[in-house]
């Protein structure tokens, strides 16, 4: 009867243990998204989104935040890992941009990070140039 209690222990410690580090495995310790493999859950123009958080903030963070975007818009500003489209999208890269782009207008994958208030920005990271247009 003893032996029995104890086996049922174990079994219930065992199962305990796998338990939780499936949720630490599944849950908690998530591998990093990889943006630019994603397919985009967007596919809009920079003005149109701008236009978004413009009308009703909150609703646009329903729709895009965290969300992956390819946005299509005139790029007004450049640095090395940096591009500003309509002087409203802020897309940072994790990578510096080998090829400078400026004056053009360019398709940009990235994920949204929201509205930043301070700057009147609309923010995206882990960004890539998917093409630029002429």
């Amino acid at each position: 009867m003893k032996r029995k209690k104890i086996m049922i222990a174990i079994a219930a410690l065992l199962i305990a243990a796998a338990g939780g580090i499936y949720f630490y495995y599944g849950f908690l310790f998530k591998e990093a998204r990889n943006i630019e493999t994603e397919m985009p859950d967007f596919s809009i123009t920079a003005a149109k989104l701008i236009e978004d958080y413009n009308s009703n903030p909150e609703k646009a963070n329903s729709l895009y935040l965290n969300k992956t975007i390819e946005l299509t818009g005139q790029i007004t500003k450049e640095t090395d890992s940096v591009l500003i489209l309509e002087k409203a999208v802020f897309c940072l890269f994790t990578q510096k941009i080998k090829n400078k782009v400026s004056d053009h207008n360019a398709v940009v994958k990235g994920k949204c990070i929201g509205y930043d208030e301070l700057f009147q920005e609309i923010k995206l990271d882990q960004c890539t140039i998917i093409k630029p247009h002429n």
